[in-house]
Order: C-alpha cells, then structure tokens, then sequence
C-alpha cells in the first residue's frame, strides 16, 4: 500500500496492489485513514491494480489510437477539401 497525501488539493490517494485489495484486513486498516482525513475534510481516492497484462492493453490502446487519429486526419481533410 502506498499513501500519497495531496496537502495543497486536500487529496489523499492510497495505492494498492490486486491482492491488497482482496484483503480483508487491508481493507479494514483503511478505515482509520478516511475517519481521520474525512476529519480534516480531504477527499481520500482508493485505487487497485487489476488483472489483466498491463502490456497488451497498452499496446491495444496504442495500435487503436493510430487508427482514429488516421480515421479524423481524414474526415479533416474531406471537409477541408468540401470547404473549397
């Protein structure tokens, strides 16, 4: 678990790995964390890692966004070609 205390933003964000986030015990141990921050009136973010290949999804994410910014460079240039 990893707490980061954003001061400035009243923020505070807790990191936790996919198997502290299936632990109980982790979980409960929050629990002081958000009373005591919920005191100081600061938002308290929890995140969790997932399961899935890290890797593949970004190379997903990257190959999808090459199509759609050929797809909009594209629509672009037929209404710029319209606008003629």
């Amino acid at each position: 678990m990893e707490l980061e205390v954003k001061d400035q933003q009243k923020r505070v964000n807790i990191w936790l790995t996919h198997a502290e986030s299936q632990d109980p015990a982790v979980l409960e141990s929050l629990k002081p964390i958000y009373q005591e921050y919920k005191a100081k009136k600061y938002l308290v973010a929890v995140f969790s890692s997932g399961t899935e290949d890290l890797k593949s999804l970004t190379c997903d994410l990257l190959r999808y966004n090459r199509v759609r910014l050929r797809e909009l460079e594209k629509q672009k240039e037929k209404a710029h070609d319209y606008a003629r």
